[in-house]
Parts: structure tokens; sequence; C-alpha cells
């Protein structure tokens, strides 16, 4: 679904390169991302309507950083909310949806989405918000399309097994994964994860 809105909207590059995600979130949803001032630990918000997305809001702190690591949080930022945007604004239509669908969330009210600052890694438990899980699985297709990521990582992938699994040289994959992220302008942590996802270690397992 992300990369075929990637393509809907003429942002999914031929070949492998940074994704425009503030170019495709004005196109694919007519909304510019607002820059403002948010409470601590909050990294943006978007609001929707019964057309969909009516806004994005991303904090102000992440721009007044002015590191190159801060400017991938904005991307990863937008590419997050752009993942409410394409799988949640219909359920914002519903009556109730507030008190029904998001039950327990606390950070959505008002026809709002709110996003707190959580590490890029992982979490071990899952805590109930299903909306967040998503939108977070939106930022690897959106910024680090997978035959993009697959062509980028093509130096680095060794063919394992009878049917030619193909791997990750794991002497390397370190290197691999900052070669990437360097193409698609992302930060290494973000990267990690969209790696070891697609390209699981396999190390002496037998793969069937």
């Amino acid at each position: 679904m992300c990369e075929d809105a990637l393509r809907a909207t003429g942002y999914y590059p031929d070949a492998p390169q940074a994704i425009k995600i503030d170019r495709f979130v004005e196109k694919h949803f007519k909304v510019s991302p607002r820059f403002e001032d948010m409470p601590s630990g909050v990294l943006g918000f978007s609001s929707f309507g019964d057309r969909g997305m009516v806004s994005m809001h991303i904090s102000q702190a992440l721009v007044e950083e002015d590191t190159r690591s801060a400017e991938r949080r904005v991307n990863t930022t937008m590419a997050h909310e752009a993942g409410h945007g394409l799988m949640h604004a219909h359920l914002f239509a519903l009556s109730g949806t507030e008190s029904t669908l998001f039950a327990h969330g606390s950070d959505v009210e008002q026809q709002k989405v709110l996003c707190r600052d959580e590490k890029t890694t992982p979490k071990k438990v899952y805590d109930g918000r299903w909306w967040e899980l998503q939108a977070n699985m939106a930022i690897g297709p959106l910024l680090m399309p997978r035959r993009l990521l697959h062509e980028a990582l093509a130096p680095f992938l060794l063919v394992r097994g009878t049917f030619g699994t193909l791997e990750i040289d794991s002497r390397r994959r370190e290197e691999a994964v900052r070669h990437v992220a360097e193409i698609f302008d992302v930060n290494p942590a973000a990267m990690r994860i969209r790696v070891d996802k697609l390209y699981k270690p396999m190390g002496n397992q037998l793969t069937l």
C-alpha cells in the first residue's frame, strides 16, 4: 500500500535514493507539514476529518537541533504520520471512533493522533496501541522501498542454499546497513530495523 501510494504520486524513484517524503505528503494528502512547538516528548500529530487528513504537525524542536540525525528524524516522523494517513484516516469518519476503535488510546482524541517520542528500536512488549504499531510499519516501505533497497544492497548479498536464498554477508552486515542508510538518507538505527526485517541473519542454520 505504501509503495503503491509513492508510485501513484510519482515519488517512487527509478533508482535507489532518498525519498522526498515531504513532497509525497503534500501531493498525496494535500497538506503541508507544519513545524510547531510541542510538549516535551511529542514528535508530531495528525488531525483528521470526514475527508481524510486535514493537517500534519511536526515538532519544531527536531528542526532546531540542526543535525543530520535530527533532519532524518523529521523525515521518519513524517513517514510515521503518513502511515496514519494511509491506514487510519477512514476510521475517523466513523462515529464514535475515539471511544471504540482506539480504546485505551489516551493519545487519540478530537479527530487527532498524538505521536510521542520513542526509541527507534522495536519494543519488547506490545502495549496495545495497534495504530502506532501500524504507523511505524509504514516507515520502512515509505522511506526504504523493498525493491530499491534490494538493488542498493546487491554488493553485499550472497546466494545460499539449494534454492538460492539471498543473504547479507554476515561479515559486512553493519557496513551494508551504513551504506544503504547513506543512500536513502535515513538514520542507521532505522535502516537496521528495515534490513533485519527483510534479511534475517541466517548464520549456519539450514533453510527450507
